[in-house]
């Protein structure tokens, strides 16, 4: 097995390995175009070709379908770089959604208009054969996965141009409907009055300091500072069939301080009590280990405490909470939105918002919601309008 390298200039090189003669009396050769710092990296580039052809795992990239390298991601990349929950939502939308729709397209073949025209068809219609389309942070999701796949094909040299980056990015836009406004929040607030002390304290933590749920359940009491009034918000929960709980970074992986309403520090301060008393009570029955997280409970199975609360079960409650009160439906993450929707129309500083998200740039905040930022600017001016605007 015999092979060649030619340099392309600025940086790239064709790799070419002959294979012999076919049936029909005529050469086949394999070729493949790299990037190599210079002609020595360029060899071992090509040694790793060949090992790839004698093993059988070269894939040639005239003829790979979407579907197949799709496994090819999944092995060689998602399973080794992305989180669990993440990699089992992602499997969730190439399942039902994107491989129904690319399954058999060359991987070669795709364009930003494809990549485009799918994504803004999610609004109209599903691949998935239910009714209704999308909203705007689900088809984002799709994007990301999209985006995940083909970065990783480019990298490997199986496309020149990686059709997400120039397709048109999708904005993620809540209504008014999908968050709570202020009254809404007192109402709210009044209802969980009659709720147990810990589901009541998860969706006011949830509405104060805008943290994901996977991060309020992967708090523990050694991050609840009660004297500075602040919550070190380090970690994130998370739960799949596959690995079971999973207690890591954030999904930003940005570590953040995050000061707490009196009110709420003092009901926490009073459930600590609680749950210490808990926690010495089940003596050698305790399960959690080092940590003592804040939202545990008894797990009846085991017979054992210490446990975080499952996410699932969180939004479960939620749902069933909804349910039985006939209060606004919004799901348990737009708890988060809410947050910072009532936080601009109170006139906090959009960088303060996205520091209390835990948003790496506020470029992120500004997208997501600027629609609510300029509505609560307009009200701005008005109000300066009401004040100086007789003045002659």
């Amino acid at each position: 097995m015999s092979g060649s390298i030619e340099n392309r200039g600025k940086g790239s090189w064709r790799l070419t390995v002959s294979l012999g003669v076919g049936a029909e009396g005529k050469y086949i050769r394999k070729r493949k175009t790299v990037k190599a710092k210079n002609k020595t990296a360029a060899k071992d580039l090509l040694a790793e070709f060949k090992t790839e052809l004698r093993s059988g795992e070269y894939i040639d990239p005239t003829k790979i379908k979407f579907g197949q390298f799709v496994d090819e991601w999944r092995t060689k990349y998602a399973e080794h770089n992305l989180s669990s929950k993440t990699l089992e939502m992602y499997n969730y939308l190439l399942n039902g959604h994107i491989l129904p729709a690319f399954k058999n397209k060359r991987l070669d073949s795709f364009l930003p208009m494809t990549i485009t025209d799918y994504l803004q068809g999610l609004a109209k219609v599903r691949h998935d054969g239910k009714e209704g389309g999308l909203s705007t942070s689900t088809t984002q999701k799709h994007y990301n996965v999209l985006s995940s796949i083909f970065k990783f094909a480019k990298k490997n040299h199986l496309i020149k141009n990686d059709p997400v980056e120039n397709a048109e990015k999708p904005i993620v836009r809540y209504k008014k409907s999908d968050v709570y406004t202020t009254d809404e929040i007192i109402q709210l607030y009044e209802l969980l009055k009659h709720e147990p002390i810990e589901r009541s304290l998860i969706i006011k933590l949830a509405l104060d300091t805008g943290m994901r749920r996977g991060e309020i359940l992967a708090l523990t009491w050694d991050k609840v500072d009660f004297d500075d009034k602040t919550i070190h918000v380090q970690h994130s929960l998370s739960y799949t069939r596959k690995k079971g709980y999973e207690v890591k970074g954030t999904k930003t992986e940005y570590r953040r301080f995050v000061s707490v309403a009196g009110y709420l520090m003092k009901e926490l301060k009073d459930y600590h009590h609680i749950k210490k008393k808990q926690k010495f009570q089940a003596d050698e029955l305790w399960d959690g280990g080092d940590n003592f997280f804040v939202f545990c409970g008894w797990d009846k199975k085991a017979g054992t405490f210490g446990k975080p609360f499952s996410p699932d079960g969180t939004s479960q409650w939620w749902d069933r909470f909804l349910n039985r009160t006939g209060f606004k439906r919004i799901t348990f993450h737009d708890l988060r939105h809410s947050s910072a929707t009532h936080l601009i129309n109170q006139g906090v500083h959009p960088k303060v918002i996205a520091e209390r998200l835990g948003h790496k740039d506020i470029k992120i905040t500004m997208n997501t919601y600027g629609h609510y930022i300029k509505e609560a600017d307009e009200k701005a001016a008005n109000i300066n309008d009401d004040i100086f605007g007789n003045i002659k």
